[in-house]
């Protein structure tokens, strides 16, 4: 009998455990929904002058036509030129995969006359800022195979890893999808990097 109750308070003690680690990583989700302005805290960065060109202004919720960007959870970093017009952006959510805390980047967009002068780069190294300064466990997107310049880009000149997440690292179905999902780590991260999760592509909650 007492050797049951023991093992009926253990399991009790680790569901507790449980639920206090999956509310912890809610709470930062959370709290980074909330922020008015992820950028405050770098304020160097809002402005890009290189090769020609400017960057300033963030933005938030524009009304897109897809209903994926119209989702009360997004969050967009928008650059404009030196006439303040709108020639690139981001949208982004801080979400949680698999039980971690993560900055989701679901788009980067920019026009073909911005292109090639390290806008794209300046806007990911923005989202990985940002990432960190919440406390999110990595930075992570969608990119698809036919897309070599895009794939090249983020995991050479970043340095984004297949994600253990990835249909081709999963085994659902390997070379057949058209998809990778890519990741990089932040400093809060690493020290979980050597944990596996289960396959395939998590949901979040705490919604």
């Amino acid at each position: 009998m007492g050797r049951k109750s023991n093992r009926a308070k253990e399991k009790k003690a680790r569901r507790l455990e449980e639920r206090a680690a999956m509310d912890a990583v809610c709470a930062k989700v959370d709290a980074a929904n909330k922020l008015e302005d992820p950028l405050a805290a770098f304020p160097a960065f809002k402005k890009y002058d290189r090769n020609g060109y400017e960057q300033s202004e963030w933005g938030w919720k524009e009304r897109e036509k897809r209903e994926e960007m119209n989702d009360e959870r997004a969050w967009y970093l928008l650059a404009r030129d030196a006439d303040s017009s709108p020639v690139a952006f981001s949208h982004f959510r801080f979400d949680i995969e698999c039980g971690e805390e993560v900055l989701y980047c679901y788009e980067v967009q920019l026009e073909s006359r911005v292109r090639r002068k390290g806008l794209g780069k300046f806007l990911i190294q923005i989202l990985q800022l940002i990432a960190n300064s919440t406390q999110m466990k990595k930075v992570m997107l969608t990119v698809f195979k036919q897309n070599k310049g895009a794939y090249q880009f983020f995991r050479e000149a970043l340095q984004f890893e297949i994600d253990e997440t990835s249909p081709s690292m999963s085994g659902c179905c390997g070379d057949d999808c058209s998809y990778e999902i890519l990741s990089r780590r932040t400093k809060h991260g690493e020290a979980s990097a050597g944990h596996t999760h289960g396959g395939g592509h998590c949901g979040g909650c705490c919604h």
